[in-house]
């Protein structure tokens, strides 16, 4: 492609991303996280040593020069509201670039909250269309990925499609837990069923399916359209995946929009980080030396808000009481005062005392670890107070009577779980 034709492609481009509204759907509570989500809706779950979830699809945008986000939240919404105010408000509202908070305002329903993802566009359809884009782009607010949004919206317009779902190909008996499409060779979807018991097979392949990313990009005036009418239908579970898709395959043009790597053609990194045993292994796959998602990418940046902090310190070197930390991720503000740290994650601000051993764990920020712990393969939330001599993930037995046990063998420790008000009601 000559340099002339590489620009006005780009310009296209441009174009269409300025021409573009995100919606980030951002109001669940990720229930399998536990007690991770008794008191933050999933999207504000820290991840990755300093980040939070929702950081990911927020960066996308912005990395793909999609300039006008609005986030819809419900569901415990505190903490997540306080990082978008206090980490994205850099965008100049003089240029027409926003990250929008749309909590939910029972706008057209005073007796109700979103009832499902379409509800919850629905809901904000007036505030949407005064805005007037020429297309929307729909993400949810939990999933681990790095992805060039422009790119979809370029193949959706290049389709001349009504709506374009980004998905990732999954093995046979995992797409049961997802949404499943059947495609023909041309990427048209032809069927879109949720959760299946037998999904249907991609073109050309044997035990692989097409699942949604839950990542959707519609002609404006099209989605508008479907919201009004399910909205008018009594029947409907007012979801994206269960109701509006179904409804229009057979009238409307759908592509599929493989999420592949442009150099390798494989899949792309994507996780649902939506139970304790994923969530851990996302984070414990950061550690490797080669990991599969990239946070030291400069020309892809995670944007976050990050509180100012000194840099990590290791004090003590003595035999029996050295301050280390081996194979890990060690955050701003961390103490390691004569411990060991070994293959684990510790975000800001945690402090691990004299003689005590962290194995294969994530720690969140503000935790502080007394002498002569042990801990092993455990997630400890934000704030925790260990106590001094506790053992963790070594007798499954123990665990159980005192904290949540994944099936994995993930031991979650909250505060509450050792004694420690950091929440209460009264």
């Amino acid at each position: 492609m000559s340099v002339v034709n590489t620009q006005q492609s780009q310009r296209r481009i441009n174009e269409l991303t300025r021409n573009t509204i995100a919606l980030i759907l951002a109001g669940g509570r990720g229930s399998r996280l536990k007690q991770m989500t008794d008191w933050r809706a999933k999207p504000a779950v820290p991840f990755g040593g300093k980040f939070r979830i929702i950081d990911f699809p927020l960066s996308n945008c912005i990395n793909s020069d999609i300039r006008k986000v609005g986030i819809l939240t419900q569901y415990k919404a505190d903490s997540l509201i306080r990082h978008i105010q206090q980490g994205w408000g850099f965008l100049r509202g003089e240029f027409g670039e926003y990250v929008d908070l749309m909590p939910a305002q029972q706008r057209h329903d005073e007796h109700s909250w979103y009832q499902g993802t379409a509800d919850a566009v629905f809901q904000n359809i007036d505030i949407l269309r005064a805005r007037n884009p020429e297309f929307v782009l729909v993400l949810a607010g939990d999933h681990i990925y790095k992805m060039d949004y422009s790119a979809m919206i370029a193949d959706h317009v290049a389709n001349k499609a009504d709506l374009t779902i980004g998905c990732i190909e999954v093995p046979l008996e995992d797409a049961k837990a997802f949404g499943v499409m059947d495609v023909d060779d041309n990427r048209r979807v032809r069927a879109f069923v949720e959760k299946p018991e037998n999904p249907p097979i991609m073109p050309g392949r044997e035990n692989t399916a097409l699942a949604s990313m839950g990542i959707y990009v519609f002609n404006a005036g099209f989605l508008w359209e479907q919201l009004i009418k399910d909205a008018d239908t009594k029947s409907s579970s007012r979801d994206f995946g269960r109701d509006i898709i179904p409804s229009v395959i057979d009238k409307y043009r759908l592509n599929a929009y493989p999420f592949l790597d442009l150099q390798s053609g494989q899949q792309s990194y994507w996780r649902d980080v939506g139970t304790i045993d994923a969530y851990w292994a996302a984070n414990m796959e950061l550690i490797g030396v080669k990991p599969d998602l990239n946070l030291y990418d400069n020309t892809w940046p995670i944007w976050t808000y990050q509180a100012q902090t000194p840099p990590a310190k290791f004090v003590f070197d003595d035999d029996d009481r050295r301050g280390q930390a081996i194979d890990s991720m060690v955050s701003g503000g961390c103490v390691i005062s004569g411990a060991t740290v070994r293959h684990s994650l510790l975000f800001s601000q945690v402090r691990v005392n004299s003689y005590s051993e962290v194995n294969d764990s994530v720690i969140l920020p503000e935790v502080n670890i007394a002498r002569h712990c042990r801990i092993t393969k455990a997630i400890i939330e934000k704030a925790c107070q260990v106590p001094e001599g506790t053992v963790i993930g070594e007798d499954r037995a123990e665990d159980e009577k005192r904290f949540h046990v994944s099936d994995g063998g993930v031991v979650l420790v909250t505060a509450e779980m050792l004694g420690q008000r950091r929440h209460y009601v009264r």
